[in-house]
């Protein structure tokens, strides 16, 4: 049997922009991406911590070091920049490695810098 399990998440990340005439997606400092086990392409989940609301999209690599985090396309009507957010990747997981999974966070402080993970 195969479980979903949290593989990775970027927590604490501020919103930048939001981007209401692009197609889609979510575009992420390449630096996060990398730090957090997120590829381009990847599906995430974000949870809005300003209103509680959740959203799925795919990730759009940013420019390293830029401490983007800029909503695209519909997702931009869901945060405004200033947002505090928590983005989420999940993996399947056989049953029998679920229990020793090690998942990956890392949390953000000012300016979308990397201050724990």
């Amino acid at each position: 049997m195969l479980r979903i399990i949290y593989k990775s998440k970027i927590h604490n990340a501020a919103v930048t922009d939001a981007n209401l005439n692009y197609t889609g997606s979510i575009t992420i400092d390449s630096e996060l991406l990398k730090a957090a086990d997120i590829f381009p392409g990847e599906k995430v989940q974000i949870v809005n911590l300003n209103n509680g609301t959740r959203v799925e999209t795919y990730v759009i690599e940013g420019d390293s070091g830029s401490g983007t985090i800029c909503m695209n396309g519909a997702a931009a009507r869901w945060a405004q920049p200033g947002d505090r957010v928590i983005i989420i990747s999940y993996c399947l997981v056989e049953s029998k490695e679920a229990s020793t999974f090690a998942s990956k966070a890392i949390i953000l402080g000012e300016n979308n810098k990397i201050k724990k993970g």
